[in-house]
């Protein structure tokens, strides 16, 4: 417990001992009395300022210390296996079958390469959405110009071990669908390869959100998250702190995913999407700041305000 503690006050600094607690300055509120209190042995803290709390004083080493120090701290901690989460996986998974092997579509043509003559209507569509070069080549974009998915942007997805798992199909013609599915799951991790899960995770509804929100973001593709989905699994995991980013229509669901979260106490931040019809409207610049302003959910205050809400 001593080398816990050692860790603990070299980032937050100089503290006093109240029973079995700790007493630091609280790194989220900055109030200049020390009032965020750390249990070691119980591995809790809560700020009695701000009423920060957490059930994992690991998500303050990630936050606020550095790497070494959060390889320091999982070391002395012997992290839990997701896979000892029982309740996760109550709900058997199917195997993976032949058909869900998925490949690019017949026809795709990259971006990432010169582009020729026939890319200019895709490329014409991607700079309305304020869609930049850097972001083409970090999602390797392509286009159809024939078959199922003609006339349509295609974003693929890879899994952590670099294979395709799913492909968002936008069309940039007059086509009324505008997304067109391929035939597998939507319950993947869209474009895991490239995920950090030590640092905010953005969760946005659509492909186009999570590339104006940036390289750490990834899209429900117009799906929720429950338990046994693979990116919420993910998100316990590594204890990942996420920012939803969810339209302002979906509040129901936006909801439904906080609840999920606080009940496996995690910790969760709303941005205000509010005025826009979504992220990638929104802009980049104007999505910045809203991120740095989001605000931190409290579990008894939003459960409150919930039940409030329903009245």
């Amino acid at each position: 417990m001593q080398k816990k503690f050692k860790i603990i006050s070299v980032i937050l600094g100089d503290s006093y001992r109240s029973n079995d607690e700790y007493l630091f300055a609280c790194p989220y509120c900055k109030h200049y009395k020390k009032k965020l209190s750390v249990n070691i042995e119980k591995n809790v803290y809560k700020c009695w300022i701000c009423e920060t709390l957490g059930r994992d004083i690991r998500r303050l080493v990630r936050r606020f210390g550095d790497f070494n120090q959060l390889q320091e701290w999982d070391k002395l901690t012997n992290r839990i296996n997701i896979n000892e989460f029982d309740d996760l996986f109550a709900e058997e998974r199917r195997d993976l079958k032949a058909s869900d092997y998925l490949g690019l579509p017949s026809g795709f043509i990259s971006l990432n390469n010169e582009p020729s003559l026939s890319a200019t209507p895709a490329l014409n569509y991607l700079k309305k959405r304020d869609i930049l070069d850097k972001d083409i080549l970090y999602w390797k974009m392509g286009y159809c110009m024939d078959g199922r998915y003609t006339n349509r942007i295609i974003v693929p997805s890879f899994n952590e071990g670099g294979d395709l798992n799913y492909f968002v199909a936008r069309s940039f013609s007059s086509d009324p669908r505008k997304y067109l599915n391929p035939p597998v799951s939507k319950d993947v991790v869209f474009n895991e390869l490239y995920l950090e899960w030590d640092t905010d995770l953005v969760i946005t509804e659509g492909i186009f959100d999570a590339i104006i929100a940036g390289p750490n973001a990834v899209p429900l593709l117009g799906s929720t998250l429950r338990p046994n989905s693979k990116l919420f699994m993910k998100i316990v995991q590594n204890d990942t702190p996420v920012f939803l980013a969810l339209d302002p229509d979906a509040d129901k669901k936006e909801e439904r995913i906080i609840k999920l979260f606080l009940t496996y106490g995690l910790e969760v931040y709303k941005i205000d999407i509010n005025g826009y019809e979504d992220v990638s409207e929104m802009g980049r610049e104007e999505f910045l700041k809203r991120k740095e302003n989001a605000v931190l959910v409290h579990e008894t205050d939003y459960l409150l305000e919930s039940a409030v809400a329903s009245i």
